[in-house]
């Protein structure tokens, strides 16, 4: 450790570290509601207006999405607006497919899996365009859609009687 004035050593020294030993209980574990699985023909449909890893509320979305999925529901994601960023396979640094901090990948890596387990994921290519992605840099299995078809989505998992997960990003 560098040379630590009188005053910096004495704040670090006020509070104990660790306070806890690792693996300490911070929070209770009771689940309040019950474990709900899906009911024959019920849907759950995520709409997503966050940009990726400006907030974790497109990355907790695509997990929520995919806990839907993974209880029966017949799950989608739609990425509209500055959400389609989060459906580009072109992510990296220095090159598309490295991480340049840990965690980059995360919403890449967790968006193959929805599909891959048989989840649909929507991306708006008026999104795309006002960023500059074009179509083709899209994750493999992603549909792009027309930007009429962002109301016309929602009115039909709406009708579906689907449960709807709207998440926004300013």
């Amino acid at each position: 450790m560098s040379d630590l004035t009188e005053l910096e050593q004495k704040s670090l020294a006020e509070i104990p570290h660790p306070s806890l030993p690792e693996g300490s209980s911070l929070y209770g574990s009771t689940k309040v509601f019950p474990d709900y699985q899906a009911e024959e023909g019920e849907s759950y449909f995520t709409l997503v207006h966050g940009i990726a890893h400006e907030s974790s509320v497109s990355f907790v979305a695509i997990l929520q999405a995919t806990r839907a999925l993974r209880k029966g529901f017949e799950s989608a994601i739609y990425f509209y607006g500055p959400g389609s960023l989060n459906a580009l396979a072109t992510r990296g640094f220095p090159t598309t497919g490295t991480s340049a901090f840990p965690g980059e990948h995360n919403i890449n890596n967790s968006l193959k899996t929805f599909i891959d387990e048989g989840g649909k994921v929507y991306c708006c290519r008026f999104g795309l365009s006002l960023h500059g992605a074009r179509e083709e840099d899209l994750i493999e299995g992603v549909i792009p859609t027309h930007p009429l078809d962002v109301q016309d989505a929602l009115i039909h998992y709406k009708r579906k009687g689907a449960i709807i997960n709207s998440t926004y990003m300013i």
